[in-house]
């Protein structure tokens, strides 16, 4: 409300004669006490006569969403969402068809959750017209109207309602939505992966995934979207684990230590969840390497494993392995030690290259590559202390044989 390029925004939409409030998260996180992160405008105008009213101040905006009425703005460096009031038209329960309104009540009934059909004047006037802040201040997650009506329109909002639910709900969950939860939750599968994996990367990152995870489980919502998610005492451990050695949240590694699966499955999971290359190759890397330290957690091995793996995967492996040997009731000394590694671990550089065997009669090509892999190997297993001069006399006995 006092962030001056809000203001300037909102100044330059009732100047000409348009009604603009601030709606949805930035409300509810404002009276929640949390930090804002996107502020979200809706305003009577239409998108061309947002877009008008804006240029004549300067302003530029992109057209991010006409479709459904969203202009984003551009203000002093900063980016608005400015959403023109809407009524549904038609839903197919992945995406809606609009119209345009000037009534604030219809935009309402459309929102998902009471606590996001919240508006806010510039003057600081609150509008609730569906409860929202009691809902809120009770730790009460609550659909708009009838749960089974805001799900047929987009059934994606059974996967938020969970999200919600971790983020915002206290004790149980609402009964009628549960039930609705319940009745649509075979139509997940028939979402995008982009939008499950959205959704399911930020429940996995709220306090107690674990504990969301069984809820849905109870609602028959996680079958359709992660087959075998069942190791929930071992994501459990993965969260005090975390904390425990100073690592953020990571929804990659929470969800491959929920995981009951082998690599292929691991491989099919991001493909139907349309994760990045990056994603999908840290998850396989995680199930696989955490399989490879609960098997084998030798202490010894721990300087290797940094090495070959890297801090990102060997961090992974660790809190999955300890959480699972954790939660089997095992001795954890070994994971203790290799903690300790992890925390004072300096990556150390292989003193030689491609030059070097090619200088000690190595033929360019592969043959470069399998003596220095030859070399590498040996000065691994030394424990990286073998200098240059070491590494070199073994270079030159490898490129001799």
């Amino acid at each position: 409300m006092t962030a001056p390029a809000a203001r300037t925004l909102l100044a330059a939409l009732a100047g000409g004669g348009a009604t603009a409030r601030f709606v949805g998260g930035c409300v509810r996180d404002t009276l929640a006490g949390r930090p804002v992160h996107d502020i979200d405008i809706a305003t009577e105008a239409t998108p061309d006569r947002v877009a008008a009213l804006l240029r004549t101040h300067g302003i530029r905006t992109i057209p991010t969403g006409l479709a459904h009425g969203t202009l984003t703005a551009l203000v002093e460096g900063e980016l608005f969402e400015v959403t023109t009031l809407r009524r549904d038209v038609e839903t197919d329960g992945r995406r809606a068809v609009v119209a345009f309104t000037k009534d604030w009540l219809a935009d309402a009934a459309r929102r998902d959750f009471t606590f996001n059909a919240l508006y806010l004047d510039a003057d600081g006037t609150l509008y609730d017209p569906t409860g929202g802040r009691a809902d809120l201040e009770a730790g009460r997650v609550r659909f708009v109207g009838e749960a089974r009506e805001r799900l047929a329109e987009d059934v994606l909002r059974l996967l938020r309602f969970f999200r919600f639910h971790a983020s915002y709900g206290r004790g149980a969950p609402d009964p009628g939505a549960m039930a609705a939860c319940r009745d649509f939750s075979p139509r997940l599968s028939g979402l995008s992966g982009e939008r499950v994996w959205a959704e399911l990367g930020r429940i996995l990152c709220t306090p107690d995934p674990g504990g969301t995870l069984r809820l849905m489980g109870g609602a028959g919502a996680l079958a359709p979207i992660v087959p075998g998610a069942t190791a929930f005492a071992r994501l459990d451990g993965v969260v005090g684990i975390e904390a425990a050695l100073g690592l953020g949240a990571s929804a990659i590694r929470r969800l491959a230590a929920v995981l009951e699966a082998k690599d292929a499955e691991t491989g099919r999971l991001a493909r139907r969840l349309r994760m990045s290359r990056a994603e999908a190759a840290r998850l396989k890397k995680a199930v696989a390497a955490s399989g490879a330290l609960i098997g084998d957690p030798d202490p010894a091995a721990s300087g290797c494993r940094l090495y070959r793996w890297g801090e990102e995967a060997f961090a992974d492996a660790l809190a999955i392995a300890w959480a699972g040997r954790r939660a089997g009731g095992g001795d954890e000394a070994a994971f203790e030690s290799a903690a300790r590694a992890l925390a004072a671990w300096r990556r150390p550089v292989f003193p030689l290259g491609g030059r070097d065997a090619i200088a000690l009669g190595a033929p360019p090509g592969p043959a470069v590559g399998s003596v220095l892999r030859e070399v590498e190997a040996w000065w691994i297993a030394e424990g990286f202390a073998p200098g240059r001069d070491a590494c070199l006399a073994r270079l030159a006995a490898a490129a001799a044989s």
